[in-house]
């Protein structure tokens, strides 16, 4: 007779209870934070992720358990193993998961601080740019930054499809079903920026596109982001200590339309940057949750046009963005995920004769030079205190 094979943690599992998972959640990112609950005879948590075993807990018998470890920055389905005293092992697989950094966690909202360094290394990018150039760079701990021309007005083209998102959860209460109509218009709108799609979204807010629209202009209204405008709905077709100041430096004249400028779009990705955490202006009564930040900036990682912000950027450093781009126009925002933390940029271009890959390799020049002076910044500050410290 042929022994049949056995799964020896399926055997165990009549003893051993699985741990009820409370974070992370699936389609989700997450700073590293596994907490749930575990039952009688319980002795340790175990984290495998790829199969391997990537970290072990103790916890006592039964009850709630919390605890943060770094994920690797990528899209991953992790296993979360109860394990007893004998060794058997009960698991929760939950995923697809997104990892970000911990050091990266949405922390209380500080005034924005120039960092005249960082300033003096921008600035001369944006204003040799071959047409009109913005940009606004901010640290999302210590408020740190850089700006040039951040308060001009330029035409939005699809960056404003990230306030659709917003205003959709917002107006749901929760994020949609997996596979659901609406989880499917969201992701097919950011991920691949499709215009139908936000169309869709749009009707569904306001019964129109124009009515859609009103909705997200109030919605940024009462964020306080007033020099944005979503005009209707999208064409169907394809196109390709100081603080921070918020100049206009030289802005593009190009008639009615959606428009926004690099402070706006700073405004919204901070947003929901800090709502995972439930700080900042979406928390609290707005009806935007901390599981809808994190299914959105879920789906701000899957977006799949590269080479803006992005280009220069080391593979272990996370860009969730949103960019926009019409003939005379080629805008990218978003956040910077790296080991020692977050900052929001946005870089937005124009020049009437016709944009290209000229605004994207300013982009990625502004993304990868702030992201040197914040690395600096924290090795910097990591020496003080250790000298302090030994003092």
């Amino acid at each position: 007779m042929i022994p049949v094979p056995v799964d020896l943690e399926d055997v165990s599992r009549a003893a051993l209870r699985p741990p009820a998972l409370v974070a992370p959640a699936p389609r989700e990112v997450s700073f590293g934070r596994i907490a749930g609950r575990v039952f009688a005879g319980t002795a340790r948590v175990v984290v495998r992720i790829d199969g391997v075993d990537r970290k072990s807990v103790p916890v006592a018998g039964r009850g709630r358990f919390s605890f943060s470890m770094r994920l690797p920055p990528r899209s991953v389905s992790l296993r979360v193993v109860a394990v007893d005293a004998s060794g058997d092992r009960a698991g929760t697989t939950v995923g697809p998961v997104y990892g970000l950094p911990p050091a990266a966690r949405p922390v209380a909202t500080r005034p924005s601080a120039l960092d005249r360094r960082l300033a003096r290394r921008l600035r001369p990018l944006a204003r040799n740019f071959g047409g009109i150039a913005a940009f606004y760079v901010q640290d999302l701990a210590s408020g740190r930054g850089a700006a040039w021309n951040a308060g001009a007005r330029f035409p939005a083209a699809s960056t404003l499809k990230l306030a659709i998102a917003m205003e959709v959860l917002r107006r749901l209460g929760g994020k949609p079903a997996a596979g659901s109509s609406l989880d499917r218009l969201l992701r097919e709108s950011l991920v691949y920026s499709d215009n139908a799609a936000a169309n869709s979204l749009l009707v569904w807010l306001g019964g129109s596109t124009s009515g859609g629209a009103a909705r997200v202009n109030a919605m940024m209204r009462s964020l306080g982001i007033r020099n944005s405008l979503m005009y209707g709905g999208y064409a169907l077709r394809t196109t390709a200590a100081v603080p921070v100041p918020v100049n206009v430096n030289e802005q593009p004249a190009f008639g009615v339309g959606k428009y926004t400028t690099a402070y706006d779009l700073i405004r919204l990705h901070r947003a929901v940057h800090q709502a995972a955490r439930g700080r900042g202006p979406l928390a609290g009564g707005t009806g935007f949750s901390r599981r809808d930040a994190r299914y959105l900036l879920w789906i701000l990682a899957r977006v799949v046009d590269h080479g803006k912000l992005d280009r220069y950027m080391p593979w272990n450093v996370s860009v969730l963005h949103k960019a926009g781009w019409i003939r005379q126009a080629r805008h990218d925002a978003g956040i910077v995920y790296w080991r020692g933390g977050a900052y929001a940029v946005a870089v937005l271009t124009w020049n009437v004769n016709g944009v290209a890959t000229a605004s994207d390799v300013l982009a990625g020049r502004i993304a990868v030079r702030a992201l040197r002076r914040f690395e600096r910044l924290r090795e910097s500050g990591s020496r003080i205190a250790s000298n302090a410290f030994a003092t």
